[in-house]
C-alpha cells in the first residue's frame, strides 16, 4: 500500500512563496493499493496533478468522497482522465451527499461553470452511495466507515489490505460545540492501532474560540487521539490555508517534542504535497513496516 499526498491544504488553495514546501492545493490523497486498486480520496485542486499520473494507466478508478465542500471537489473538472475514451471512473460517496445533490462532482460539469458538459465526457462515469462496501469489497477495497463531526455531514474511512491500515478523518471537529455524530472515545476505538492515521489538524489554540464549530480540530487535540488510540504514524492534514511553511515548520518541531518519549505514535508528520508513506508487511509477517519514501 503507497500513500501518495497530492494536495493538503484546507478550505482554500493557497498558492505562493510561503507554501512552497507543504504545498497549497486543497484535500486529493491518492492510495496504491498491492491488489493494483487506485483509490483517490477527495477530489479538492491536487487532484490535477494526479490525473496526469494515471493517465498511462488504463485500469478503472475509484474516488471516495469525505463529502461535497468546494475544497474538496474543485479539482474534478481538471482530472485528465476524465477525458478519456471509456475510462471507467467511479465516485462512491454517502446516499445523503450523492442523493441530495445528484453527485456534485458531475453538477460542475454544466457548461456554465465549466465549459465542458457531463454529457460531452467521453469517459464513464458512475455515482455510487448505496451498498458501498461490499461493491469495494468485491474490488479488494475493504473499508469500515465513521461519520464526521463536521457542518453539513460527511463520513471518515478506514482501510484495510493485508493486516496493514490506514485511516482518513479530514473535516473533523473532536469536540464541537453542535451534537456530536461520533464522540471522542469512538473515534479511540475506531482508530485504535492504526499504521496510518490521516487527520484534520487545521487549528491552533490561538484560532479560538472565534472557530470553534467550523469543523475542524485542533493540533493538540490530534496529538492525544494519536496517543489514546495507539496510532502507530500521524500524519497532520488539511492545513488552514494562512498556515505558512515556517509554521508548519514549528509544528513538526512541537511534534518531535512532543512525542519524543510516547509509544505511540512512532512516527508524526506534516503532511506536504508529493509525501509518499510505504506500507508493507515482512514476509513473515509481524508487524507493519511504514517507510517515507
Amino acid at each position: 500500500m503507497i500513500i501518495t499526498f497530492y494536495g493538503v491544504r484546507g478550505s482554500a488553495p493557497m498558492p505562493g512563496p510561503t507554501t512552497v514546501k507543504y504545498g497549497g492545493n486543497t484535500s486529493c490523497v491518492h492510495i496504491a493499493l498491492d491488489n493494483g486498486q487506485d483509490v483517490i480520496l477527495d477530489s479538492g485542486t491536487g487532484m490535477r496533478q494526479l490525473g496526469h499520473r494515471l493517465l498511462y494507466k488504463t485500469t478503472p478508478i475509484n474516488i471516495i468522497l469525505s463529502h461535497v465542500h468546494w475544497d474538496h471537489i474543485q479539482g474534478y473538472p481538471f482530472f485528465a482522465p476524465i477525458f478519456q475514451p471509456e475510462r471507467q471512473i467511479d465516485i462512491f460517496s454517502s446516499v445523503d451527499i450523492c442523493e441530495h445533490s445528484a453527485c456534485t462532482l458531475l453538477r460542475q460539469l454544466d457548461g456554465i461553470n465549466f465549459p465542458v458538459r457531463v454529457d460531452e465526457l467521453p469517459s464513464k462515469n458512475t455515482c455510487i452511495a448505496h451498498d458501498v462496501e461490499t461493491i469495494l469489497s468485491g474490488r479488494g477495497i475493504h473499508i469500515s466507515k465513521k461519520p464526521l463531526n463536521h457542518p453539513g455531514g460527511g463520513t471518515a474511512y478506514r482501510f484495510t489490505e493485508d493486516g496493514m491500515s490506514c485511516a482518513y478523518v479530514t473535516d473533523n471537529e473532536l469536540d464541537p460545540p453542535y451534537k456530536l455524530h461520533t464522540t471522542y472515545d469512538e473515534w479511540v476505538e475506531f482508530l485504535h492501532g492504526v499504521d496510518v492515521l490521516i487527520h484534520d489538524a487545521q487549528y491552533t489554540e490561538d484560532d479560538m474560540p472565534h472557530k470553534h464549530g467550523w469543523g475542524h480540530s485542533l493540533i493538540s487535540q490530534v496529538r492525544q487521539l494519536a496517543i489514546d488510540a495507539e496510532v502507530g504514524t500521524l500524519v497532520m492534514f488539511h492545513h488552514d490555508p494562512d498556515r505558512t511553511d515556517s509554521e508548519l515548520d514549528e509544528i513538526q518541531i512541537e511534534n518531535d517534542a512532543h512525542f519524543k518519549h510516547k509509544r505511540n505514535p512512532a512516527n508524526s508528520l506534516c503532511a506536504a504535497e508529493g509525501m509518499r508513506i510505504k506500507l508493507s508487511k515482512s514476509i513473515a509477517g509481524g508487524d507493519t513496516k511504514v517507510e517515507l519514501l
